[in-house]
């Protein structure tokens, strides 16, 4: 297989506003960061291990001196890709049934175990966009880093999230600004263990609150970026 993983699909990314009293999952290892949780569902049509849905929460976060997104939940409806993503990435993968369906321009990813509804309706002219992007993830060995380019189309979307009361996401639920990308193109490249004189300076935010929500393409660009240098 090859060291970097090459997908194609279409996504929803919704950006929520940190809830009051949102009880963090992330690693020791890495500090939180203000700024917005995603919730993003996607549907991979080509994978190295073939077609997929995954639905994930990523959280803002830093490592050092190095910025990103780390993924406190997520789930995917391959066995291969969740092995292959704990391996790799140390990413916290669990298999679950969820489907995707499409209504005109609008995208719905249900999770039916725990039945959670994720909802996008875009709005808006069509972008072309190349994204770096950064996810930062901590395991039995130790933070690792994985830097990721996204190519592709977005529009703004308004996001809906569903869940019932009593699962951990429900805090989430409510309508949110966000993207969708029909035409997404991936390149995840293999993952490094942090090196250098600033690679674990601890640099944690206490007590967060929720900040504001972010207000249109230009802040939702400048969110992403802020979380994306790769490296």
């Amino acid at each position: 297989m090859d060291d970097m993983w090459r997908l194609s699909g279409e996504c929803m990314v919704g950006f929520a506003r940190r809830p009051r009293g949102w009880r963090s999952a992330l690693p020791s290892a890495l500090s939180p960061l203000f700024g917005p949780i995603a919730v993003i569902g996607v549907r991979y049509d080509v994978s190295p291990v073939g077609p997929y849905i995954e639905l994930s929460v990523a959280e803002p976060a830093r490592l050092g001196l190095r910025t990103g997104l780390c993924v406190t939940t997520m789930a995917v409806t391959s066995p291969a890709a969740r092995a292959l993503c704990r391996q790799r990435w140390e990413l916290p993968t669990e298999v679950a049934a969820m489907t995707w369906s499409g209504d005109s321009e609008e995208r719905s990813l249900v999770w039916e175990e725990r039945e959670i509804v994720l909802r996008g309706r875009p709005r808006g002219p069509w972008l072309p966009v190349i994204l770096p992007l950064r996810s930062l993830q901590g395991g039995p060995s130790g933070p690792v880093v994985a830097p990721r380019r996204m190519r592709g189309r977005l529009r703004m979307a308004a996001v809906v999230v569903e869940a019932p009361e009593g699962d951990r996401l429900a805090t989430l639920a409510g309508r949110h600004p966000g993207v969708m990308s029909g035409a997404l193109s991936m390149v995840a490249h293999p993952p490094r263990r942090p090196t250098g004189l600033f690679s674990s300076i601890p640099l944690r935010v206490p007590n967060l609150a929720p900040g504001p929500e972010p207000a249109g393409l230009t802040a939702t660009m400048a969110e992403l970026r802020a979380y994306g240098s790769v490296g």
